[in-house]
């Protein structure tokens, strides 16, 4: 009988387990999915984690009020320009996604505080602007992209008193 009882626990274990699994199993094909296409198209693979974060915390299939869908919230009029046909597929609309993060990188020299305000807002309204766009969300959502792209790529932020030895030197 006792026997029996454990290997009931057991299985139940392993079924909780494997449901778990599930989703740890769909976050680790979009991770492969970011590195593979972010080294591809020589993108910071810390950029696109952190843009896959901010954008859909990793959900396959989230959709924005804005109709912004997957991982990399691609617009349906970006995901056409970028050939994703199922912007909920993730090899789909992350490769698209990187695409368009490299072609920015490019459209604005590297700059990846306008890359990153460009993926928010478009790069049509970055052009225009340029280094004096000042919305508050751009801000906002630049400033947390920087903080995860330092968290994934293990660069410490630079704090008030790293910046004050380093004035004095």
């Amino acid at each position: 009988m006792k026997s029996i009882l454990i290997a009931v626990q057991m299985l139940c274990t392993i079924a909780i387990c494997e449901a778990q699994s599930g989703t740890r199993t769909i976050q680790k094909e979009a991770e492969y999915y970011v590195a593979a296409y972010a080294k591809h198209y020589r993108v910071p693979v810390a950029l696109a984690r952190a843009i896959v974060e901010r954008e859909s915390n990793w959900q396959v299939c989230t959709v924005s009020p804005k109709g912004a869908v997957g991982l990399m919230q691609l617009m349906p009029v970006t995901a056409q320009r970028l050939g994703v046909k199922d912007r909920c597929n993730p090899d789909q609309n992350v490769s698209g996604g990187v695409r368009y993060l490299a072609w920015l990188m490019r459209r604005f020299h590297n700059d990846l505080r306008l890359v990153a305000a460009a993926y928010y807002v478009g790069e049509d309204k970055v052009i225009q602007r340029g280094l004096s766009y000042r919305n508050p969300d751009v801000l906002a959502y630049v400033s947390r992209i920087r903080t995860a792209y330092l968290r994934e790529a293990g660069i410490a932020p630079e704090g008030k008193i790293a910046r004050e030895k380093r004035d004095m030197r």
